[in-house]
């Protein structure tokens, strides 16, 4: 009896060094030998040197000047600690009547751009985290991007275009733009934008009261 106890408990110490120190301490150093960016969060830095974001994680944009991503129901919008989607199904009226209300917001902000508003603009992703946007979701934005940056749309969609990713190693998912890129992107190309739209000034991206934002510069 005394020796079968003693066998368990020498398994469970071995299993326990193994499972509990030794390989997850070779995972992660691994890791950051091997993919260091991405073992660190893929955190973005702007031209300063400044945690502004991570690659991975939808932040809120509220300017003109900036692209917009879709909705969030993570927590109180982009909040990292608390992924998750509405959980609406499709007869929900909730749901119809936010999307009715984002899609009545975006065509007040885009007058310029065409119609119909796309839906992933007014639908909330699984996560409520997903940083990127459809090519031609990005594109329904460019009229009121480049008219807030006074300069012409073709400028401001060759930036867009420029951005676009393709699929992950040719063949799973769609083309997609990583709306944080693309932003950090416009600012390199025509200058960052004070709080008034104006030129000058360098606004702190993405919007310092977003969750997600503040995750990310800690």
């Amino acid at each position: 009896m005394i020796s079968e106890l003693v066998i368990a408990l020498r398994v469970s110490l071995v299993t326990l060094v193994l499972t509990g120190g030794l390989y997850p301490l070779a995972v992660t150093g691994g890791a950051r030998l091997l993919f260091r960016h991405e073992a660190d969060g893929s955190l973005v830095t702007d031209e300063r040197g400044r945690v502004v974001g991570s690659a991975l994680v939808g932040q809120g944009f509220t300017q003109a000047s900036y692209f917009q991503p879709r909705p969030s129901a993570a927590g109180s919008g982009y909040d990292g600690a608390a992924s998750s989607g509405s959980n609406l199904g499709p007869t929900s009226q909730k749901l119809r009547d936010r999307a009715v209300a984002e899609a009545a917001r975006l065509r007040q902000e885009n007058p310029d751009a065409p119609t119909p508003v796309p839906a992933e603009l007014v639908t909330t992703s699984a996560s409520g985290l997903d940083p990127h946007l459809s090519p031609e979701s990005a594109r329904w934005q460019v009229a009121r991007v480049a008219k807030a940056r006074g300069v012409a749309p073709e400028r401001v969609l060759a930036v867009v275009d420029a951005h676009i990713e393709g699929r992950t190693w040719g063949m799973l998912g769609e083309p997609r733009v990583n709306v944080l890129a693309l932003n950090l992107a416009l600012d390199r190309r025509f200058g960052g934008l004070n709080a008034a739209g104006g030129r000058g000034g360098t606004r702190p991206l993405p919007d310092t009261d977003s969750p997600g934002a503040r995750e990310a510069a800690r």
